[in-house]
């Protein structure tokens, strides 16, 4: 039995570290900065060296229920800007800069950053609405 709560908890940081790695290069695809990057994640700008550490493997995203749901939420929404520009990358990786009607003419960040994990949560359900989901 302790054997295997170990084995899980290993198992559940290294998935924490390759999310946190994924999630790193989409921040880089979407070209955002390092205070965007740590208001996304729900984290503290005091928390800009872990960033580094993520990006190249040396740190898993804490588990905590927030960051997983945020990166969760933020995946969704890559995944769904793949569905509905899969030959544009431009469009693609650009998309959540661009002011957008249904947000009130603020960018799908802007909306991110200002309303935390809401904000996140509601660009996505758009997204699948949008691809008819």
């Amino acid at each position: 039995m302790l054997q295997s709560n170990l084995q899980e908890r290993v198992f559940s940081k290294v998935s924490r570290a390759g999310l946190a790695r994924m999630t790193t290069r989409l921040f880089r695809l979407w070209g955002l900065s390092s205070a965007d990057q740590l208001n996304l994640l729900g984290m503290q700008e005091r928390c800009r060296y872990r960033l580094s550490r993520y990006r190249h493997g040396k740190a898993a995203l804490p588990g905590s229920r927030d960051i997983i749901d945020r990166v969760g939420w933020l995946m969704s929404i890559h995944e769904s800007l793949g569905v509905l520009y899969p030959q544009n990358p431009e469009i693609k990786y650009s998309w959540i800069n661009c002011r957008n009607k249904r947000f009130d003419n603020y960018t799908p960040l802007e909306v991110m950053r200002e309303q935390g994990l809401i904000g996140i949560a509601k660009v996505a359900r758009y997204l699948d609405h949008y691809r008819g989901l």
